[in-house]
């Protein structure tokens, strides 16, 4: 056993006497940061902060240590559940985009966002809104479509009102779409898609990164919002997302491609449909100033009224 007579001697005298406290935890890079990250746990309870977040954060404030405990220090605070799987299927370059609202918060000041996800590159656009309405639909469709820089040839949707009004109306597969949406879907060229009823997983792509935009974007900003006294309203999330998108969720490593999907964006644009032509806005003739008519001319001779009073009865 490689120890000495006399510390065997030793034990076999005094079992009890030999005891080894618990050894010092050794100090890590992260000591110095843990109280930040305790407090941006707690300012964005109940919801949740990755740890991939907070080491973007960590980063800016110098931290120069691993992911691995950051990562060990935040799942202390709380077990993560097991993810729900979600069966995706992939799309040619161009062929598809699915579109869909996800609710940030409901009430008297409302939070929504429009989330767009091309199939086969990954790469997301999101544009917020107080309504779900198709004003909504249709605005947060031309902004993706110009984001993207083309028009993929489906886009697919969940079964909302604002978007289908009623199903296989006129045979299996064609459906009485909203108005607004078909004429919209004819000047960009797609053809509107929704998937089966109670199958929104379906939409398996965009809704994984409705996931990711809450706990990335939203939980954090919302967060330092909320230390500060204010409430994340449209205008500041529309502000802020633009960045967000090129800087952070377009430029990451996605976990089912491997590649950043703004890398796999720029072979997918190519095989996108081209935008339509703008529009080009009629600039209404001036009117040429003319010589006032005479008020006058505008009422009848007094003896037109006369003679009418004098008509029999």
């Amino acid at each position: 056993m490689n120890c000495s007579r006399n510390t065997v001697r030793r034990y076999l005298r005094e079992p009890d006497a030999v005891t080894y406290s618990p050894r010092a935890a050794r100090p890590t890079k992260l000591d110095p940061f843990e109280p930040y990250l305790l407090e941006r746990i707690a300012a964005a309870r109940p919801d949740w902060i990755p740890a991939t977040v907070l080491l973007r954060e960590l980063r800016e404030r110098g931290y120069d240590g691993g992911y691995s405990q950051l990562k060990a220090f935040v799942a202390q605070q709380r077990t993560q559940p097991a993810e729900d799987p979600v069966v995706r299927f992939e799309t040619e370059p161009g062929q598809q985009m699915q579109a869909d609202f996800t609710v940030i918060r409901r009430g008297r000041d409302p939070l929504l966002g429009f989330v767009a996800t091309l199939g086969y590159s990954r790469a997301s656009f999101v544009r917020f809104s107080a309504r779900e309405d198709s004003p909504a639909w249709c605005s947060g469709l031309e902004h993706a479509f110009d984001y993207f820089g083309g028009v993929p040839r489906t886009v697919l949707f969940d079964n909302a009102k604002t978007v289908i009004i009623e199903r296989d109306v006129f045979g299996p597969g064609l459906h009485r779409w909203n108005p607004e949406l078909l004429r919209l879907a004819d000047r960009y060229g797609f053809a509107p898609r929704v998937c089966r009823p109670y199958r929104a997983r379906t939409k398996g792509k965009v809704e994984r990164f409705n996931g990711y935009l809450k706990g990335s974007f939203i939980v954090p900003l919302a967060a330092s919002f909320r230390a500060s006294g204010l409430v994340l309203d449209v205008a500041s999330a529309n502000g802020r997302v633009g960045p967000w998108l090129d800087e952070v969720a377009n430029a990451r490593i996605h976990g089912t491609t491997g590649e950043p999907p703004a890398h796999r964006l720029a072979t997918e644009r190519h095989l996108l449909l081209p935008l339509p032509a703008a529009q080009s806005v009629a600039v209404p003739t001036p009117i040429l100033a003319r010589a006032p008519m005479p008020f006058e001319s505008l009422q009848h001779p007094l003896s037109v009224y006369q003679a009418l009073l004098e008509l029999p009865a």
